[in-house]
Parts: C-alpha cells; sequence; structure tokens
C-alpha cells in the first residue's frame, strides 16, 4: 500500500495496527480498519467534511439505486481504460463507501489490484470501512493526497476537487481519472424549486495538466423519487443551504417527485 506520511512524505510502513514512517511519525489504525492521515494543522474547522446527518442521507439516496446507471457507466470506463496490470486504484471524495465497493466488487478480476477511499470526512470513513472491508480507506484531504509519487495506476473523481499537482504527482505515465461532474440539466427539478431562473451547468471540459482528455460521454435520464429520498437528495446538494422550510416540507410530502439526472463521465490519461 503507498501510503506516504502527511507530515514528512516518507513512506509509511505498517506495523500490527500503527503506520509509522522513519521520522517516527505514528498513526494509528481505527478498529474499524481505517487510518486517519489527516494531521490537525491541515483541518479548516475540528470536524470537516459531510457530518453524521448528511452521510445519512446520501447513503440513503445511493441505496435507493438512483446512481446506479452512473455508478455502472464509470465502471464501464474503467474496465475500458485501466491498464490490465494496474495495482492502486483511488476513490477520492469516497463519502460512505457507495461508489468504491462497487469498483472493487465489479473489478474483481484484477487480483493484484488495491481499491482505496479518501474523504476529509471522519464520519463517513468509518462508516464505509466497517462496512465495505475489501476496500482500504482513509481520513485525508484531497488537496494533500497521502500516496506517493507515480503509486495510483486509476483515480476516480465524482464531483471532487482535487489540485492539479496532485494528480501529476500521484498517477503514474498511462494511468487514468475518471471525472464525473453535473451535466447542463442535473437536478433542474430541484433547483427551480429554489431558484427564479435556473442556470444550465457549464459543460466546458477540464483542462488538467499533464493529461490528455481521451473519453467522454454525457448520461441523462430520469428519476421518480419518494419523498424520503427527495429530500435526501436535496441535503445532498451544496444548495440545500439556501432550501426554504415550505420547499423542505413539499419535497418530504411528495409521493412521487420526478427530477432529471445529468451526468458528464470524461477520462483524461496521464501522458509520459
Amino acid at each position: 500500500m503507498p501510503y506516504q506520511c502527511p507530515l514528512c512524505h516518507q513512506p509509511l510502513t505498517q506495523q500490527d495496527n500503527t503506520w509509522k514512517c522513519a521520522s517516527n511519525h505514528q498513526f494509528d489504525q481505527a478498529k474499524e480498519g481505517y487510518v486517519n492521515l489527516m494531521p490537525a494543522h491541515h483541518k479548516s474547522s475540528k470536524n470537516p467534511g459531510d457530518n453524521k446527518e448528511m452521510m445519512q442521507a446520501r447513503r440513503l439516496f445511493l441505496n435507493a439505486g438512483h446512481y446506479d446507471p452512473m455508478r455502472q457507466v464509470v465502471i464501464n470506463k474503467l474496465e475500458q481504460y485501466l491498464p490490465d496490470n494496474a495495482e492502486q486504484l483511488l476513490d477520492i471524495g469516497c463519502g460512505e463507501g457507495y461508489y468504491t465497493s462497487g469498483f472493487a466488487a465489479a473489478l474483481a478480476d484484477h487480483p493484484a489490484l488495491e481499491v482505496h477511499g479518501l474523504d476529509i470526512s471522519k464520519v463517513a470513513v468509518r462508516y464505509a470501512a466497517k462496512r465495505y472491508p475489501n476496500c482500504h480507506f482513509c481520513v485525508a484531504s484531497s488537496h494533500r493526497l497521502p500516496f506517493a509519487e507515480h503509486s495510483l495506476d486509476g483515480m476516480v473523481r465524482i464531483y471532487a476537487p482535487c489540485k492539479a499537482e496532485e494528480l501529476k504527482r500521484t498517477i503514474k505515465a498511462g494511468g487514468i481519472i475518471v471525472t464525473v461532474t453535473p451535466a447542463a440539466r442535473h437536478l433542474y427539478q430541484l433547483k427551480e424549486l429554489i431558484y427564479d431562473g435556473v442556470r444550465l451547468h457549464d459543460m466546458t471540459p477540464e483542462s488538467i495538466d499533464g493529461f490528455e482528455l481521451v473519453d467522454q460521454t454525457q448520461l441523462h435520464y430520469d428519476m421518480t423519487l419518494n419523498g424520503e429520498e427527495a429530500t435526501a437528495l436535496m441535503q445532498m446538494t451544496p444548495f440545500a443551504w439556501k432550501t426554504s422550510d415550505a420547499v423542505w416540507q413539499q419535497l418530504a410530502q411528495s409521493e412521487q417527485f420526478f427530477c432529471e439526472a445529468d451526468f458528464a463521465i470524461r477520462i483524461y490519461q496521464r501522458q509520459p
């Protein structure tokens, strides 16, 4: 496992339930199986990332299967573009592990492949590690990846930010990044409840230094949600804090809420 110390950037080795570097910085592995590689001075708040309520909302919605089509397209792209001899795959912003575990199960025919999940939320990572022992989870910042230089064969970023320098530093030549971002009409009907004029998402592909865009796919479909699922979906969005009490009540009381899912899925390959 290619973990590196977040303090001095030397390799970490596991001794029993502790990860250590040559400078004797130590990080204990939790009983659930994850390791916290997020030093206190790297945090912007005491408990960054999703809290328990946000994690539970995300878990409820994803477990209902409404984003399964998107997850399957990402799996198909990994099967197509991930190098045959791949050993390390990282899911950035893994949350409670829904996508991470799906990747590990689907790519089981890559016997040497280790699938990692990384998130800034300790609550989410604790749940993921407890539920999905077939993956490796850590608490860390996506802007300070605790992985060695050129140690990753692939990376998945579903809405997750990451500095281009970190992508270039950690991904091997020929390795890939799979990004998922909102396409034009993603969650249009939810936004209609909040904004007077809904602006469509910009679909211009990002440019990542050192990587070539080799594939892009748009996935659009309609979802039919019950009140609980619609409320959970709104809680997952960045515009939840703008949602009025009346809209929360309207969603909760909905027997059927129709909403569009619209994703842009892109593959970037690391150049030599």
